[in-house]
Formats: structure tokens, sequence, C-alpha cells
């Protein structure tokens, strides 16, 4: 692992690079960093005594930096990625870190195109339940744990995300490889399906012992995997606001919805049966799971409605999503507000969207959400999805341009007991927190 006494972090407010400044504040490293927003992510960090600066600037490096982390969102021609390499700092990416950080732990990595952070999530609970007391980096955060989305254990086991996109997940040799599903995503820098499940068999290659798949993904079950463990599930019933599913003949409980929560509670038992941790131990953490942040995350009450806020932003999530909210809330009037997430991704699966939202009730889209650091071409726009939407006649939808117009346009429409849901990638959670 590197050494380093003062690490400087570019892009800070990001959910993974934040988990690394609290890494290292723990080592007992002075840590710093700079964003070009103040988010909720930056306000937890400086709680945490970490020294966050808004916007970039040549001065923001420490004169006694030896180490600078960037997030990949960060081009080379930053300043602060500039200077660090003018005085000979070592400048890594994110990625590349958690590469670095999993050579000291027996590493059990998720990846996939959807699912990552709950089946993480419930690996880490399913862990701490055994009192295996894993290290756990986490793409969400865990109210129960002092650091949210970073648990610093004395387990020799970590459990990571690895995330596909740009291959970050090539810098990670897992002990254990899980991929939840593979789906077309991020085709601004894949050509296409094949291009990516190509690049999860590079990856899941590397992988030292076994390989966790998804019995019911047809492009998974493509990979050539030499130690393959599937995950699958039977008998699954919804009622009373639980779920109820079968797992090689043990039953299982959740308390949170949706199918595809189930798919990931199945991946997290295999990877307990792979490592030999009992039913019931296995059962106690999941039914005791609560979920994470932003994963169908009930944030308050505003006018009577019920207010979520969901990361859902991939077309298989969406549908999974409003499913999971229908089934839980069957009664109920449901409206999705829906903040699209990169011009490329809103190009690439336009088709799929509008098509997405089919069983909401209202369905209410902002403009596409534009990754700061991330240039790209600029395609279809909100509105082109909601006109397309409109032409299909399925279900009343609204373009509101942000948030200010989507808050407007909810207190129109906004009746007692309705669910509301404030889903996407982007900025549309401080829709839900300021609704509330």
């Amino acid at each position: 692992m590197i050494q380093a006494k003062n690490v400087f972090i570019i892009g800070i407010g990001g959910i993974g690079t934040s988990a690394a400044a609290k890494w290292w504040k723990a080592q007992g490293a002075k840590v710093s960093g700079s964003d070009v927003y103040r988010n909720g992510i930056v306000h937890d960090l400086e709680n945490e005594g970490i020294k966050v600066y808004l916007g970039h600037s040549a001065d923001n490096i420490p004169f006694d930096c030896d180490l600078v982390i960037h997030s990949r969102a960060v081009p080379v021609g930053n300043v602060e990625r500039q200077v660090a390499a003018e005085r000979g700092i070592l400048d890594i990416s994110y990625p590349e870190f958690l590469g670095e950080l999993s050579k000291l732990h027996k590493t059990i990595a998720v990846s996939g195109t959807n699912g990552k952070s709950t089946t993480t999530a419930m690996i880490a609970s399913v862990l701490i339940e055994a009192n295996l007391d894993p290290t756990v980096v986490l793409g969400s955060k865990m109210a129960d744990w002092p650091h949210k989305n970073l648990r610093i254990g004395n387990g020799d086991l970590l459990v990571t995300e690895a995330c596909e996109h740009m291959a970050s997940f090539l810098n990670i040799m897992p002990d254990i490889a899980i991929v939840t599903n593979i789906e077309e995503d991020h085709l601004d820098f894949y050509r296409d399906l094949d291009q990516i499940r190509d690049t999860f068999q590079l990856w899941i290659d590397k992988a030292k012992n076994a390989v966790v798949i998804n019995k019911r993904d047809k492009e998974s079950q493509k990979l050539k995997i030499k130690k393959k463990i599937e995950f699958d599930y039977s008998d699954r019933v919804v009622a009373s606001g639980k779920q109820k599913f079968v797992v090689d003949g043990d039953e299982y409980e959740l308390s949170i919805p949706g199918e595809f929560n189930v798919q990931n509670a199945a991946a997290a038992i295999a990877v307990g049966r792979y490592l030999q941790i009992k039913p019931e131990i296995i059962r106690n953490a999941l039914v005791k799971f609560k979920g994470t942040w932003r994963r169908f995350e009930k944030v308050g009450l505003w006018k009577g409605a019920e207010i979520y806020s969901d990361y859902a932003h991939h077309p298989t999530a969406i549908r999974g999503a409003i499913r999971a909210f229908k089934e839980f809330f069957p009664d109920r009037r449901l409206i999705v507000v829906f903040q699209p997430h990169q011009h490329s991704r809103t190009h690439e699966l336009f088709a799929e969207f509008v098509k997405s939202f089919d069983e909401a009730d209202i369905a209410m889209i902002m403009e596409v959400y534009e990754v700061a650091g991330r240039t790209e071409e600029k395609y279809e726009s909100g509105q082109d999805l909601v006109d397309e939407m409109k032409n299909l006649r399925k279900i009343p939808v609204y373009y509101v341009a942000d948030i200010k117009k989507a808050e407007n346009k909810l207190r129109d429409l906004v009746k007692k007991d309705d669910i509301i849901v404030c889903m996407g990638a982007g900025s549309i959670d401080e829709l839900a927190r300021k609704l509330v």
C-alpha cells in the first residue's frame, strides 16, 4: 500500500472519493480536498474535520502534500493535477486507490450494471452479523455506520463496489468477484454490449477464488468462469410490507421492496454460504437490513404525501423501482420526478427510457443532469423525452426543467397519501430534502 502523510483529493465530494478521504484520515494522515459544489457529502467531510476547498486552485495543494487522489471525472488538465505533476507528487485515480487498498485485504468486490451498492451493503451486513468485522467501501450510505459510506474493521476482509465505468474495476484483483447483471450502460466509454461483457470477462479473470453470478442474467451466463457460483431464488411472496423468498431450501425475509432486492439478497446469501456462514446468521442479517441512502429512502412527509429519494437512473432500474413502489403501495398514487443523468446515456438508451415509466401514475421529467468535469455532446433533452412519452399516451407526463419548476408543479398536483419519488443519480435528491 502507498504510504502518505498528507493527502489531497480532487473531486472529494463524490461518494467514493469521500470514503477514500475518511480512510486516509483514519490512518493518521492529514487530508484535504476540493470540489466545485458544497453538497451533503462535503458537509459530512467537514464535520469529520476534513478541509474542503470550493473550486480548484494551485494554492489548494498543501506544501507538504505527498499524495494526490483524483476522481475519474477530473481531467488531466485540471490545475491541481498540473501542480501535482510539476511538484512530482504521486497522483492516482480513485479506482487506483481501491486497487491499492484491496492489496491489504482478502477482497470481495461487487460489480454489475444495477444493484452494486445494495448488494455490497447486504454482504457487509452478513459479515458483520457473523462477527467477521470487515472493512467496507460503499457507494451509498448506511445510517448506523459512523462514517456512513465507509466502515473500518479489524478483520481481514474488504467489501467494495467495483465500478465498470471506464473499466475502473480492472484496478481491483478480488478474491471473490460478484456480478449482479450486465446491460448496456456507460456507452460514452464502451462501444456496445459485447465490449461491456468482454471487459467484465477481463475483470473476473483476475478473481483469485470464486466468481458469483446471477443465474437469471443472460449476459452474465455468457462469461467463461472456472469456479462459478450462481445465485437464484424462488417462491417470492410480497405481503404486509415484507418480501419472503427461498434460497437453497431456506426461507429469508426482507423489509425493503423490489424483486431486484431479492436478487441482491440472493447474491449476498451465496457469498455468505461460500464463506461457510450459517443460514440463520445470514437470515438475521437480512431481516435487520433497512436499506441504504437514496435506495427506496423515505425522506419524510409533505402536504400529506410521502417523499422518497431513489438513485435509479438506468431504464431497468427505473422500471424495477416503480414496480417495487407499486407492490408495497398498491392503492396509492405514484408520482415519479425523474432527472436523466448524462446526455450520452439518455441518447443511447432513449427508446428504453421512454417506456420505463409506464407503471407510474404521473411522471415529471427534468432536464438532463450534466456531470461536473465531464464534457459530452448534447443529444436529446428532457423535453424531447417528455414529447416522446406523450406520444405513447400511457400516463400524464410533464416537463419541469429544474428543481424549482418541479417543486411548483408538485404543489399543483400533490394529494394526501400520494407517494412522490425523486429519482435519478444527479442533483434530484436536493428536491426530496427541500420538500420536507
